[in-house]
């Protein structure tokens, strides 16, 4: 065997690893996380950016993939902290896009922690872990976290439930003494900020991508990413929300999917194109 070969199959190796991390079919594990076992939750503040209506759609996108379609997840919108402005109606892209796995701790806060607690201690019990992508604040988590230590007094917190945040702004706005507890009491990983590219994690955040509709195909995600959209515009900037500027020259904003990326393995994707490249259907 001589040099030349020998680097070629080095470079094989490498390629099948590679693409491993994201379509290992054959691997009940993504990244970290134990499809078998595990559950995600994705939490969305909707409070005052709509950046989560098109995480939402990007979400949906993702977990419509058949390397994705068993995990076992629960949307939670509604997950803010302390800081001020309208919040965003979501709930009829969250009925859309999951269907009854979602729960609205904007309107019931108190039988949202119930509802969840109930989802994240049956994981628990049956040997799995909780991840949370933490697409706003951290309160909610904090919320949950307590109520789960004080129904599973054994179960050690700072192992078995992971939570991920990508924004510095959603640590500041989080009650202190909350992200004080989170950060005590869970795996807390503060991973790099998803709305730039090239930082280690994936950058969701474009004013210049605008051919959605080169790249959505799927009648089902087509109609989840229009409502998105539809959502998006009414309410972008309006009454004193937050004004996102990609969404405002068309473009697309689901920066908060980088957790998600990260807790399954996917911190190698770029950009959004590179995203659609992969899952678009």
């Amino acid at each position: 065997m001589n040099d030349r070969t020998i680097v070629f199959i080095g470079l094989v190796i490498i390629f099948i690893s590679l693409k491993g991390n994201i379509f290992d079919n054959g691997s009940p594990k993504a990244g970290n996380f134990n499809i078998e076992k595990d559950l995600l939750l994705v939490q969305f503040d909707c409070k005052t950016d709509v950046d989560d209506l098109h995480t939402v759609a990007a979400f949906a996108t993702l977990v419509s993939n058949e390397r994705f379609s068993k995990i076992n997840y629960h949307a939670v919108a509604g997950t803010y902290g302390t800081q001020g402005g309208l919040y965003v109606p979501p709930n009829d892209l969250f009925q859309l896009a999951f269907g009854d796995n979602w729960t609205d701790a904007h309107n019931n806060m108190k039988g949202a922690v119930e509802k969840v607690k109930s989802l994240v201690i049956k994981t628990l019990i049956q040997d799995g872990d909780l991840w949370i992508a933490d697409a706003g604040q951290s309160d909610f988590s904090a919320e949950i976290v307590n109520a789960v230590q004080k129904d599973l007094t054994k179960i050690e917190t700072s192992k078995r439930i992971h939570v991920v945040q990508h924004a510095e702004w959603n640590e500041e706005v989080t009650t202190p003494e909350k992200l004080d507890f989170v950060k005590g009491n869970t795996d807390y990983k503060k991973i790099p900020d998803g709305n730039a590219v090239g930082n280690g994690t994936p950058g969701f955040r474009s004013a210049e991508f605008t051919q959605l509709e080169n790249v959505i195909t799927n009648p089902e995600l087509t109609e989840i990413w229009q409502l998105a959209i539809d959502l998006a515009n009414k309410y972008n900037g309006k009454e004193d929300r937050y004004n996102n500027e990609a969404v405002l020259a068309g473009g697309l904003d689901f920066s908060d999917l980088s957790e998600v990326c990260w807790i399954l393995g996917l911190q190698d994707i770029k950009d959004v194109e590179h995203f659609f490249n992969l899952f678009s259907k």
